[in-house]
């Protein structure tokens, strides 16, 4: 029995996510995708987006929280004004089945004032990681939309400078 078990939580834990090579975005509509909120709202992305710019931080892992991070500071560094929202995307049946013990740690950890801008996507994540590529997994997916869903920037090497003055001029005066 035990011989059994180590495969099935191994194959449960690591083989529902596929790798998929990572893309050129920029230019695409996203795909509508459907998550949830720490505050427990279901949104819908992008369409539920109001703003005429709107920046995903996607992380496909715990490690992506690192670099989300850095962009977050770097953000704020600059006094870039512009609705951000970390998007938490994991793929695969296991993540799943238990997203109320996943969620409620991302909530002991994150101030109660930014869970309306945390919204994690479970049933769609492995869509949102065909569409953009899972490679570097630790690296954050940076993606700045317009009013109408489309991406008008990309980014995925990790956190620089450089990468951050490229988003921000693609956004009006700040």
């Amino acid at each position: 029995m035990r011989s059994i078990l180590l495969p099935l939580i191994f194959l449960l834990a690591t083989g529902c996510s596929s790798q998929h090579p990572n893309q050129a975005v920029t230019g695409m509509d996203f795909p509508e995708i459907t998550g949830q909120s720490l505050e427990k709202e279901t949104v819908r992305i992008p369409s539920d987006f109001a703003s005429d710019y709107n920046l995903l931080l996607v992380g496909y892992k715990q490690n992506s929280q690192f670099d989300i991070d850095r962009w977050l500071i770097g953000l704020d560094m600059t006094q870039t004004k512009i609705d951000t929202f970390e998007i938490p995307t994991i793929a695969g049946l296991f993540p799943q089945m238990f997203s109320t013990t996943i969620d409620n740690g991302m909530r002991r950890g994150i101030p109660k004032e930014l869970w309306k801008g945390v919204i994690t996507v479970y049933e769609d994540g492995e869509k949102v990681q065909a569409f953009t590529g899972n490679q570097n997994p630790n690296n954050a997916r940076v993606i700045l939309l317009n009013s109408q869903g489309q991406i008008v920037y990309f980014y995925d090497d990790g956190f620089s400078v450089a990468a951050l003055n490229t988003l921000r001029s693609h956004l009006p005066e700040q």
